[in-house]
C-alpha cells in the first residue's frame, strides 16, 4: 500500500494505492475509491554536472554497469512493481493457459504472483530466479 498527498491549483488530494495488478490498480482518492488502468511512464532523471577538483583525486573505481533492460514488446509481462523474482514456474516454448503463473516476484515481504493474461505459448524468459526487477520490466515474452 502506498500513500500519496499532493495539491493541485491549491487543492488538497489523499491517494491510497491499495493494490497494484498487471496494468490495474485499485485506488482510494479523497474516500473515494476508484479502479485506474496504470500506463507506464519513464522517469526523467536531470543531469546534473559535478565540479571536478582542481588538485589530483585518487581515482574511483567506476560503478559497474547495469545489465541491459529488455525492451517491452507487444506481448511482454513487465513487472508491475520493484522487486525481486523469487521463481519462475516456465521455460522458452512452454504452453500456457490464462491464468498460469508465469513468475513470483517478492517486493514489501510480499510475494506477487504473475499470472499470464491469455493462452500462449512462451516466446522467452527475460529474468532469472533472484534477480532485481523495476517497475516496466519485461519478465516473460508469450508468442
Amino acid at each position: 500500500m502506498q500513500k500519496l498527498n499532493f495539491n493541485i491549483n491549491g487543492k488538497h488530494y489523499e491517494a491510497t494505492i491499495a493494490e497494484i495488478e498487471h496494468n490495474v490498480a485499485e485506488v482510494e482518492l479523497n474516500g473515494k475509491k476508484f479502479t485506474v488502468e496504470v500506463e507506464r511512464a519513464e522517469a526523467v532523471v536531470p543531469q546534473i554536472a559535478t565540479p571536478r577538483p582542481a588538485a589530483a583525486a585518487a581515482p574511483v573505481a567506476a560503478a559497474p554497469a547495469a545489465a541491459p533492460k529488455v525492451a517491452a514488446g507487444a506481448n511482454a509481462i513487465v513487472a508491475p512493481l520493484p522487486g525481486s523474482v523469487v521463481s519462475i514456474s516456465v521455460k522458452a516454448g512452454d504452453a500456457v493457459k490464462a491464468g498460469q503463473q508465469l513468475a513470483v516476484i517478492e517486493a514489501m515481504k510480499m510475494e506477487n504472483e504473475i499470472l499470464a493474461p491469455a493462452d500462449g505459448t512462451v516466446k522467452a524468459v527475460h529474468v532469472s530466479a533472484g534477480q532485481a526487477v523495476q517497475q516496466g520490466d519485461a519478465l516473460i515474452e508469450l508468442a
